[in-house]
């Protein structure tokens, strides 16, 4: 039985996340488990999720993502990053974007997400 859509193609913070997700090189958009995830071959976003523990609050407008192991210390201290359900025993943090987010920042994450999986070719496009 496949999983149900747990979003809205009009979503305009999803539009916002779209387009900055799709500008890495070779980076595809696939519905999984309900919700849009952006992938260079595997996954290196997800919009919408839950935090661990509290999987029946869903976060609709949550960004989950990989983030740079330099930072992740740094990240799970400030109060607007949390750890999701599922993908957060494997390092994946969360941030919701419900709240007015910036977008620049929002950029940042994606990048570090994406480096964390991209094979080579794709990253030197990316720093070309």
């Amino acid at each position: 039985m496949p999983h149900p859509i747990m979003f809205d193609d009009d979503d305009p913070v999803l539009a916002m996340l779209r387009e900055r997700a799709l500008a890495l090189p070779e980076a595809t958009e696939k519905v999984a488990h309900g919700r849009p995830t952006f992938r260079c071959g595997k996954m290196f976003a997800m919009y919408g999720g839950s935090r661990k523990g509290e999987t029946k609050t869903p976060l609709p407008n949550a960004l989950l993502f990989i983030p740079d192991p330099a930072e992740h210390e740094a990240l799970t201290q400030d109060d607007r990053f949390f750890v999701p359900a599922y993908v957060g025993a494997y390092g994946w943090l969360g941030i919701d974007l419900a709240a007015a987010p910036d977008w620049d920042e929002v950029a940042e994450l994606l990048d570090a997400s994406f480096r964390q999986i991209a094979p080579k070719r794709a990253i030197a496009v990316l720093d070309g």
